[in-house]
């Protein structure tokens, strides 16, 4: 049997969507990713980026990216490990640890590449590790590749949670795994309570807060701060391709588990570093997220906006506390319909099917930047009412 014959299915769903003219991806982008985006020489309202800061287009973090390449050129030719390190990186790293009050962090290319090699590093065939069923798919793959006996509990259920880590030998190592705050429907982690268990039962904890650093705390540290256990968690990844505006990713946490990842975790070892433009990028976004609060605020008042009024109109937006606002279509091919209608009314938004999310639960993902105006976001609303309407998503 020819090893390729899997692949036909694909390309004919593929094939199909855009035959109906519903095919949502790979959308060429013309412009800086900002609160409007270019697209086929149109202008759009971008509902649709990680971008929460709304830093992409921010004079500081280009200049500090230009620089870094007038200095040290455009890569390092080579892995942290070896060749690849440069002052750049060194400095950011302590930064991060001193900015999440832990020992140590280090940075790796990709926030994928992070999941991946933390929990590889530090989870072997003896140990046991406990994941939300809705954990980013870098989590999964990264339990898969440590070995380790997975377990996953129902989606922010602390009662299963603590079924599975009863039932777990004593004197077994265990690691539970989360998501700070969920990508596809922006509710988070119940940490407190996941603290307690893990002080219960001798676990470690490693939160994945790629999309709560600079949104939420008062400080712009994520969820950790949010829910006042930042000294309570273990390890706390976050990634630079949200809200720092620029591509990698990092671990801060104590020296002994940090100083292991930093001389096992393959992901590391074997990949090219940051680039010296991405270093100096992420390292302007972080001093702007540590003095600018006002980003926050404005993004809040924006998050605010939107929750109120998607409810008010009756659309689902699920557990959404966030500024990831999802709105529950149901079906696929009504979610890429629906999608498509906010695409010809210049809304870039985002369709998600399982396995994204659960079976029959498709939805329109929609996230919001600091650099949102009140015009784009009364037009997002009126958009969406009329959209809705017409889908009988609302009433």
């Amino acid at each position: 049997m020819d090893l390729f014959k899997k692949c036909q299915a694909t390309v004919r769903e593929v094939d199909r969507a855009r035959h109906l003219g519903i095919y949502p991806y790979f959308t060429p982008i013309e412009s800086v990713q900002d609160h409007r985006v270019q697209i086929d020489g149109k202008e759009f309202i971008m509902i649709g980026s990680n971008g929460y800061l709304g830093l992409a287009s921010d004079p500081r973090l280009k200049e500090a990216a230009i620089n870094a390449v007038k200095k040290y050129g455009t890569t390092c030719s080579g892995s942290r490990f070896l060749n690849g390190t440069l002052d750049l990186h060194v400095k950011l790293e302590k930064d991060l640890a001193h900015f999440f009050q832990k020992d140590l962090a280090i940075i790796f290319s990709t926030g994928f590449q992070s999941c991946l090699g933390i929990i590889s590093a530090i989870t072997g065939k003896d140990d046991f590790i406990l994941l939300d069923r809705q954990n980013h798919a870098s989590i999964m793959d990264g339990s898969r590749l440590s070995f380790a006996q997975a377990k996953k509990y129902k989606h922010n259920d602390i009662g299963d949670l603590d079924r599975l880590l009863g039932g777990l030998p004593a004197n077994k190592a265990k690691l539970i795994v989360v998501d700070g705050v969920f990508s596809m429907e922006g509710d988070t982690a119940h940490l407190s309570e996941i603290v307690r268990l893990k002080k219960k039962y001798g676990a470690r904890l490693m939160v994945d807060d790629a999309h709560g650093i600079g949104v939420l705390g008062k400080s712009g540290k994520g969820t950790c701060e949010h829910f006042g256990v930042l000294p309570d968690v273990d390890l706390i990844m976050g990634t630079f391709s949200k809200s720092f505006a620029a591509l990698g990713g990092f671990v801060a946490g104590p020296d002994d588990a940090v100083t292991h990842i930093k001389h096992t975790a393959r992901s590391f070892i074997f990949s090219a570093s940051m680039t010296p433009a991405s270093v100096a990028s992420a390292q302007a976004a972080l001093e702007i997220i540590k003095t600018e609060p006002e980003r926050r605020e404005r993004l809040w008042k924006i998050t605010r906006r939107i929750l109120s009024g998607f409810r008010q109109m009756g659309f689902d937006t699920g557990n959404s506390e966030t500024p990831v606002i999802p709105v529950i279509v149901g079906e696929d091919e009504r979610c890429f319909a629906f999608w498509k209608s906010l695409y010809e009314n210049r809304i870039f938004a985002n369709p998600v099917i399982s396995p994204a999310t659960p079976p029959g639960r498709a939805l329109i993902r929609t996230t919001y930047m600091a650099t949102h105006t009140d015009e784009d976001i009364d037009i997002v609303l009126e958009v969406f009412h009329k959209c809705g309407r017409a889908f009988g998503l609302i009433k």
